[in-house]
């Protein structure tokens, strides 16, 4: 690496390089950040705090096609029914909130999204 230094009272004050070689080392900061950033994603994958789900379980989430409340539960193992008892509510209710009849209270999504394990924003259309 070729490196300029200017000095300013005798001090080093700036390092000048060449462009293709600063742009090299943005690059390598970059992939330096990503490899630190996927690190901390297997941490948690390992220590519990996050979970990785089946890439046809993503698939049915992005596509927009069916409401997240009905992927969730499914994917989770339970029928309308056993959910709503596990978040003290009606089949019915989640029956109505997952056709987009009813939309849900902040207090039955919380209950849904405490029994499936997972965020009230993942139970959104």
């Amino acid at each position: 690496m070729s490196v300029q230094i200017i000095e300013k009272s005798g001090k080093p004050e700036y390092a000048v390089i060449p462009y293709a070689e600063y742009r090299a080392l943005v690059e390598m900061a970059r992939e330096a950040g990503d490899i630190q950033d996927a690190d901390a994603a297997m941490m948690e994958l390992l220590v519990g705090e996050d979970e990785s789900i089946p890439s046809a379980i993503a698939k049915r989430l992005v596509s927009g096609d069916e409401h997240p409340l009905k992927i969730w539960r499914e994917y989770r193992g339970y029928t309308q029914e056993s959910l709503g008892k596990e978040a003290g509510i009606g089949k019915s209710y989640v029956s109505q909130i997952e056709a987009g009849a009813k939309t849900g209270s902040t207090k039955v999504l919380g209950a849904l999204a405490k029994a499936l394990q997972v965020e009230i924003d993942d139970l959104l259309k």
